[in-house]
Parts: structure tokens; sequence; C-alpha cells
């Protein structure tokens, strides 16, 4: 590893030899200077410092005004302020130019130390304090998928890899990364199987599965609301528990997070099945046969979320027992995000304010459609980078504080999440056949059987079946499907983009957050 290389400006530097021979021996290379314009000019030479030692009362230029210039050419390069001074003025003019430490002379070779460390090192020692403690929990979370995990203690399991993963993240342990990336990857081969065993069994026996999308408003929902306290459901499309915890910093400044919940998308974890199916509260099957003129199926033209307020208002009329006065919101454009913006403090005279918002769905097909967005959202890592960003400068975060100075109740869900792709899976059907990659529905469908859950009769889960022969599949863990023609194009244009439809942790396990304001 190549040396730290610290510059140190002191017009006392022959006093420091002590502290000097010390730091050589710890193995940093030292350069000292007597001057602020000696200083100035190493700055400006070839050596790249990674800390400048600066003594604050150096006749000539002054060390204040040395790091006012160093900070103008490298605003990034840590300075420490050395000096005798202690009047708060000049500290706090220091602090003020962005000094990343100060020592009071005279300086001890363990403060020294001690301020490097805290400074270069400090990456350093998190991402391997960091990395030994995910050494010693991949094999308890190792042991936990191998062991046959219920759907509760497959949450928890899920949401451990993530914390870990965001950990790591911050750590840039890209070792350590690429073990967690193969741990959650076999996490996902699990669970696909996991899920595929269970299924059809928990749509059977609704008493001993998980809340689905069909059950959120009845079981989430509507028992947490409560009699003169308006309560705003945010559905955010496509939000990931991942992305939900990026966020949850910045959203924990304005309410406190009472409770961290979960749901399992029904399949496909696709926004035209699940997102019906919770405004319902119904499956996709049901709507279909009930309301046949609010749903598309497909191949059919037209928007196939276009009656939500609709079913939202039938399924209210049904489940809640006194009456509410709610509104329903879809956030589909600037104008209208402009508009939520705007209206905020008018949610507070309902009951029940049920805001969908699109934007993280545009952005994971936008990332699909365009080379600018595939370069800053490549990874995991800069997908849910990109999310915070967006979230932090939106309408809605503006509607959000707004509303946090009122006490209300905020309960922020989604519809299912999304999964990067990795490995394509080719099948071949006919010309009826629906164009999503994460799942198919068609007649006479050929695939590769280990890629896949099957569901021959779309009616028994739920869905609608568009011809007698119609059956469904669905693509586990990263896989997506490809038909033959064109087949290496379409792998490299879509191979790394998020898509949903299809089975994993990502995409089957949705946060269910109730908030309230500080």
């Amino acid at each position: 590893m190549d040396k730290i290389k610290i510059l140190w400006a002191d017009d006392e530097i022959d006093l420091l030899k002590p502290q000097i021979k010390f730091l050589e021996k710890k193995g940093y290379d030292v350069t000292t200077v007597s001057n602020g314009h000696d200083a100035l000019e190493e700055c400006e030479s070839d050596v790249d410092f990674d800390v400048v030692f600066l003594d604050e009362s150096m006749p000539g230029l002054t060390g204040l005004e040395t790091l006012s210039k160093i900070k103008e050419a490298n605003p990034l390069l840590p300075v420490v302020m050395i000096t005798k001074n202690e009047a708060e003025d000049v500290m706090e003019e220091a602090i003020g130019s962005q000094i990343s430490d100060y020592l009071i002379k005279p300086v001890n070779p363990s403060q020294v130390l001690l301020s490097l460390k805290k400074i270069v090192d400090n990456k350093r020692l998190v991402r391997e304090k960091t990395s030994s403690n995910y050494q010693q929990e991949f094999r308890q979370i190792l042991m936990e998928i191998q062991s046959g995990l219920n759907y509760e203690e497959w949450v928890e399991t899920y949401k451990k890899i993530i914390a870990w993963e965001i950990k790591l993240d911050a750590s840039e342990s890209s070792e350590m990364m690429d073990i967690l990336s193969m741990q959650k990857t076999e996490a996902n081969a699990s669970f696909s199987k996991y899920l595929e065993k269970n299924y059809q069994n928990w749509l059977d026996d609704s008493a001993n599965a998980p809340v689905f999308s069909h059950d959120l408003m009845r079981s989430k929902i509507f028992p947490k609301m409560e009699e003169d306290l308006p309560t705003v459901m945010l559905l955010l499309d496509n939000l990931r528990f991942d992305q939900w915890k990026i966020i949850e910093p910045v959203i924990s400044e304005l309410f406190k997070v009472e409770e961290e919940d979960y749901f399992y998308s029904i399949l496909p974890t696709a926004t035209q099945y699940s997102r019906n199916a919770i405004f319902a509260g119904m499956m996709p099957g049901e709507i279909a046969r009930t309301f046949p003129k609010w749903w598309r199926n497909d191949a059919e033209q037209g928007g196939k979320n276009m009656f939500e307020a609709e079913l939202l208002n039938e399924q209210i009329r049904r489940t809640v027992r006194r009456p509410i006065k709610h509104e329903y919101y879809k956030v589909t454009n600037v104008a209208k995000a402009k508009e939520v913006q705007d209206k905020a403090l008018n949610f507070l005279n309902n009951d029940l304010t049920v805001i969908v918002y699109n934007f993280i769905d545009f952005l994971s097909h936008a990332r699909t459609e365009m080379e600018v967005l595939k370069e800053l959202a490549g990874d995991e890592k800069a997908y849910r980078s990109l999310t915070l960003s967006w979230f932090k400068n939106s309408p809605l975060f503006v509607a959000l504080q707004r509303i946090a100075e009122r006490d209300v109740k905020l309960i922020i869900t989604t519809d299912h999440g999304t999964i990067r792709v990795g490995t394509p899976s080719r099948v071949v059907g006919d010309r009826e056949t629906t164009t999503n990659l994460r799942y198919k529905m068609g007649r006479n469908l050929k695939y590769e059987r280990k890629d896949v859950l099957e569901i021959r009769d779309p009616e028994k889960a739920g869905l609608p079946r568009v011809n007698v022969s119609s059956s469904f599949i669905f693509a586990k863990e990263e896989k997506f499907f490809l038909y033959p023609n064109n087949y290496n194009h379409y792998k490299n244009y879509y191979l790394d983009t998020f898509q949903h439809g299809g089975i994993s942790l990502e995409e089957v396990i949705c946060p269910v957050i109730e908030l309230r304001s500080k």
C-alpha cells in the first residue's frame, strides 16, 4: 500500500523533529516547510498530499490565509490547523474554512497520530471493522437461508442482507460486497423455491399466509386510521425495502417511525396486477369478473391502472364501517407533482388521502431506455443513491415537510419492487404472448423449466383466464425472458436493467411503514 503523504508547515519546524521522526517510523511520508508560501508551492507540485498540518501563527502568510488559498485550489484536501491561540474567533474562522481537525500546541505524537487516524485512516478502519463484522454474521445468514425459513423469517433475513448491503456500500469494501452479492443470489434461489412450494397453498388458506397485495388496505391501512387524525397513504411505485432504508434518515427528520411492517406482493409482481389488487381488495381474477369495465388484460388497449380511485371507493364502501372522507391522487408528471405539493395542507381535511407516486417506476423503466441513466444507476448502490437524490429534491418531499408541521399519520408503502436482471432465459410463444421480461401469459409456452414457476390454471391463482389454454410463467431469481429472435441484441440491451413481474426477495417483500408527525 502507498505511504500516506503529509505536508507539515510550521515556522518552528525544527522543534517538531521528534514528532516527524515518530510519524516516519509509523510509515508516513512527511514533507516539511517553514512558511505559507512554500506550503502553497508544495501543494501545487506533482505530489498528491493526503493531509496538511498547518501552523496558524506563521509570519508573512498566516495559517488562515494559507488555509484559504489551499482550499481554493483543492477544497477536498484535509487540513489540520495547529495553534497556540485558543481564541474563539480564530477557531470559528478556521472551522468555517472547513478544517478537518485542530490541535493545540504543544502537540505530542499521539495527538498527531489520533488526528491522522480520524482523517486519513477513518475509511480504512470503518471498512475493516465492517468487513470483520459481516464475516462473523455471514455464516449465521447462510445457516438461516438453508434452514427452511417461514415467510416472517424470510423478511427478517432479507432485511439483514439489506442492512449489510448498505453498510458495506458506505465502507467501500468491494471484496465483501462480492461475497454479499453471492449470498444474496443464494438467498434468492432458496426464496424462489420456497415461494414456488407455498404460493398456491397461501392463496387457498389465507389464515396461514402472509398479508398479500389484496389484503393490504384492510389489514394494514384501515385499522391504523384514527378518528380526528388525518391519515396520508403514500404509495411509491416500485419502492424496494433497501430504497426505503436509504430515504428513512431524511424522512425521520420530519416523522417518527412507529412501525416498520411488510406485505408480500401477489404474482405477477407488476403494477397492473399488484396495485389494482391493493385498491380493489381483490385478486385480479375477481376484479375482472366483478368490475369488467375496470380491468384490462395485458394484450388489451388502454391504461391498465385507470380505475384505481373507483376500486378504492368500492373497497372503502364494502370494508370501512364508518363514513370517511377520502381523496385519491396519482402523480405521473411534474404538473401533478406540483399540484400535490400545493395542496398538501388540504390533505389534513380528509380522514384518508391516498397518493400514488410513480417516479421510481419511471426511474427503473427510463434506466432501460436512456444511456445516461444506465451510467448514473449502473448498480444497486447507484440506484439507491439516485432514489435518495430524487427524493430530497422532489416536490413530494416539500409536501411532506408541509404536512409534518401538523399532527398527521403517514403510511409509506409500494405495490412491488424490482430486481436487477442478469441471466437470460429463452421462451417461445405465439403472437398473443405478453412482452414482459419477468412474466409471460400465453398459450403453448415453451421455456426452461428450471427458470420458472408455471401456473397452468390462472383462476386457481386468482388471475384472469384470457383463453382456455392460457397459462402464466414467472421468472425466478434474476432471470429475464427473451425470445430466440435477435437474442444477443436484447440480451445486451436488457442485461443489468431493473425489471419486475417475477419472483425475488426484492420484488415480493414490500415495506409498509407507519409514521407520525414529531
